[in-house]
């Protein structure tokens, strides 16, 4: 009798716990959306504490591995930006066709003495990507793009390890002229401001090599070669001392384009 009373009196504490119980356990309430929400981030990534955060918030801020401080840009003296301006407009106040690199002065249309002559819009170009002209060379400005582009892939990179480029020697640019002067051949790109020559190139020690004398010449003849081949696809004809006897001594550079690409000799 004593056992079963002492099992009644069990299964109804049992029984009075297990109606009393909350349906779910109770588990503590974290606080990491709370921090998350609370703390706000700079555009470098750097967390920034607010003032009243609880060490929980600082904790969480110990483990970002980033910068502890924001870093700011450093400001340039205001007189160093001035001459930086100037000079950027003096630039843009010689450039023509549109390009800083192509300094120079328009000179408008140009007319031929006979009609398969002259120029629709000519420029006159005294420098190109900082390299100067012996002579301002007057041309269209799909010539002076194309010689730019030369310049920048070619002509600097192929001299650089020669001390570096200063200038062209420009032996011809526009005239009215028939090719390589010949009676009776066709009117020279020339005559239409599509072509230039040149004929040496002038190093940073005031050194000039000149295409005469240096292109069968060890220490030039690689790096005349390489410009005369990096102008084949910025012009559309490219001529040199292997070509003929009229272009011994300088390039001859023209934008005339054909069905067959390129014509390089």
């Amino acid at each position: 009798m004593k056992v079963a009373l002492v099992l009644l009196i069990a299964l109804g504490v049992a029984t009075t716990a297990a109606a009393t119980a909350p349906e779910s356990s109770l588990r503590p309430v974290s606080r990491v959306n709370e921090v998350v929400a609370k703390a706000a981030f700079s555009p470098s990534g750097v967390t920034l504490l607010q003032p009243d955060q609880s060490a929980v918030h600082l904790a969480s801020a110990a483990t970002f591995t980033g910068p502890k401080s924001v870093l700011r840009p450093f400001v340039r003296p205001r007189t160093l930006e001035q001459k930086a301006m100037a000079k950027k407009r003096k630039r843009a106040q010689g450039s023509v066709c549109g390009d800083a690199d192509l300094q120079g002065s328009y000179v408008g249309p140009v007319p031929g003495p006979i009609g398969a002559c002259g120029i629709d819009e000519a420029i006159k170009l005294r420098s190109v990507s900082g390299i100067a002209l012996s002579q301002e060379a007057v041309m269209d400005c799909a010539t002076a793009q194309a010689l730019k582009t030369w310049t920048d892939r070619s002509a600097k990179p192929a001299m650089a390890r020669l001390g570096g480029l200063t200038a062209y020697r420009v032996a011809a640019h526009y005239t009215c002229r028939t090719r390589n002067n010949q009676s009776g051949a066709k009117v020279s790109e020339h005559g239409r401001g599509r072509a230039i020559d040149i004929s040496g190139f002038q190093l940073s020690n005031g050194q000039v090599v000149s295409v005469l004398e240096g292109w069968n010449a060890p220490r030039y003849g690689a790096a005349l070669r390489t410009m005369h081949a990096g102008a084949c696809g910025p012009f559309g004809t490219v001529l040199g001392p292997d070509s003929d006897r009229f272009h011994r001594d300088h390039f001859h550079f023209d934008t005339a384009r054909y069905r067959n690409g390129s014509y390089c000799r």
